[in-house]
């Protein structure tokens, strides 16, 4: 009997019982969830958790900044606005070769999928055959691919897809009745509408939010509404806990409760039970103890390394620590016929970035 056949009985569920996927949720019902006490709705998550992965492994993956800093956007947590001052500095777009390097090095290191981000509005089309030429290099080490540049038009997907891109990360950030407290140089549309060419494109998305911005719980309620009702939910769900970063207008901001952190894990895990639920920016200054309590909550993904863009992230060697005192593994690499992964692939890619201590993430 496989560990999680073992965990769905030990748990007294059928292990061919599997949690419905829903795309109706109501607000009222995401609030009903957050309100339970907090023993009963991490028991729920963690039945929904074993019905669909095994709770034993985590994902492992980090991210290749591959052109930092100065970007237009307004966005209230992030110092890679160029209007902030935070002592992030902006660079070019990195040369192709570069690039190829750090995913030799990434799969010299055991990556089997290497995802690049550029601190863009949305790439122009003259940006777009260079960032394709790295894709088609990374493809051609025998690697997937991962992208996050902005919004896009359906042209620029379908041009990524054509050169090998298999993922795309893009963000909803957080509800869309808070949305305009925290951007306003583009709608909370723009980035549906980016998300729908990327689906139409036949991209995988990575999609997920930052709590921790001074939103309210129905607030919280609210963005996990919006990726749970998205016609196809994301194949991975980054949830971040706001770093702040001084010189950003959201330095400062009120924490959130690391027991209402857990709250969003472990709901986001009951919305959407086959993602990945992934701990993203914040987990520097997470306790192992939370983390733990994010693992059992639902969590499956971590981001991996020393950076996140322009922040601090827990060290590999507490991370294996962590994961040798939790008895976790990294996940497998479970590769199809056309030799494309799925959900429980190590992608242990690389980041390479000026130092500074924080930032946002993926």
């Amino acid at each position: 009997m496989s560990v999680v056949s073992h965990a769905r009985e030990s748990a007294g569920q059928p292990a061919h019982v599997h949690a419905a996927v829903r795309h109706d949720w109501s607000r009222a019902e995401i609030e009903s969830l957050f309100a339970l006490p907090l023993t009963e709705l991490l028991f729920r998550a963690a039945g929904v958790h074993r019905q669909h992965f095994d709770p034993t492994e985590v994902q492992v993956s980090t991210l290749l900044s591959v052109k930092t800093g100065g970007c237009p956007e307004d966005c209230s947590y992030c110092p890679q606005a160029q209007r902030y001052h935070t002592g992030v500095q902006a660079t070019k777009l990195m040369e192709t070769e570069a690039v190829l390097e750090k995913a030799r090095q990434a799969k010299a290191a055991g990556a089997t999928r290497f995802c690049m981000g550029a601190a863009w509005r949305s790439p122009k089309d003259r940006d777009v055959p260079k960032v394709a030429a790295m894709i088609r290099e990374v493809k051609a080490l025998g690697m997937e691919t991962c992208a996050t540049l902005g919004m896009l038009t359906g042209e620029q997907a379908r041009a990524l897809k054509d050169a090998g891109l298999d993922y795309y990360n893009h963000n909803l950030d957080t509800d869309p009745e808070f949305y305009d407290s925290i951007i306003q140089t583009r709608e909370i549309q723009d980035r549906l509408t980016t998300l729908e060419h990327v689906r139409d494109a036949g991209l995988k998305t990575c999609c997920g939010g930052i709590v921790g911005m001074g939103e309210s719980g129905r607030q919280r309620a609210g963005l996990l509404r919006t990726l749970a009702n998205l016609p196809v939910h994301p194949d991975s769900v980054p949830i971040n806990r706001l770093v702040q970063v001084e010189g950003t207008p959201l330095h400062g901001t009120a924490e959130i409760d690391p027991f209402d952190f857990v709250r969003t894990i472990a709901v986001a895990r009951i919305l959407m039970p086959r993602s990945m639920v992934r701990l993203s920016a914040g987990r520097q200054d997470m306790s192992d103890e939370l983390q733990a309590m994010c693992f059992l909550a639902g969590a499956n993904s971590i981001f991996y390394g020393e950076q996140l863009l322009t922040t601090g992230n827990p060290d590999t060697e507490r991370d294996m620590a962590l994961f040798q005192r939790l008895g976790i593994k990294p996940m497998q690499i479970h590769v199809d016929a056309e030799h494309h992964d799925h959900p429980g692939t190590v992608h242990a890619d690389i980041i390479e970035l000026p130092q500074h201590p924080r930032s946002c993430a993926a």
